[in-house]
């Protein structure tokens, strides 16, 4: 696993083939990398669903309303919800959108991001300045390009568990 330099700002993804390593960047966009930390820590984002894969693309999961895949799950509506906090300003910077980057899904309107997120499995410099970047890949790409594709795919993928790293004792 990648050497981890900030367990506060680190996020550990349990896919099926094995864990995603992100590195949040706070400085950039503080709100959005605390709200992953504070739904990661509320196992809000344990076993959902990757409901938007789009090869070449990215892989789009976050739905803690209705992509839990353990809790009255309807792939139809994966995707259409956020969390019951509120949502989020945009934070946008000059990061770019490349291959491993997290970006935070949202609406057309550009404040309206919430809980859902995505990883691009290319660069994808059309999505600049448009929507907030707020984490990297450090490790475990392999393994997100590994998940399943489609909108939605027929059996989807899911994080089944999503953890602050400072949370866990061996990370």
């Amino acid at each position: 696993m990648a050497e981890i330099k900030d367990p506060e700002n680190t996020i550990l993804i349990e896919l099926k083939d094995g864990t995603v390593v992100i590195e949040l960047l706070p400085d950039v966009a503080p709100k959005h990398s605390e709200r992953m930390k504070e739904l990661a820590r509320a196992g809000a984002y344990d076993n959902v669903a990757f409901h938007r894969v789009i090869d070449g693309f990215m892989a789009q999961t976050g739905d803690v309303k209705n992509g839990n895949m353990e809790n009255d799950f309807n792939l139809r509506m994966a995707g259409t919800g956020g969390s019951d906090l509120p949502d989020l300003p945009a934070e946008f910077s000059r990061l770019p959108h490349d291959r491993g980057t997290l970006g935070a899904a949202r609406s057309q309107n550009p404040n309206s991001a919430n809980s859902q997120f995505f990883i691009n499995f290319k660069d994808n410099h059309f999505l600049n300045g448009q929507y907030t970047v707020y984490g990297r890949v450090i490790d475990g790409m392999g393994f997100v390009d590994a998940i399943v594709r489609g909108e939605p795919p027929a059996q989807p993928d899911r994080m089944i568990s999503v953890k602050v790293a400072a949370d866990v004792s061996d990370a």
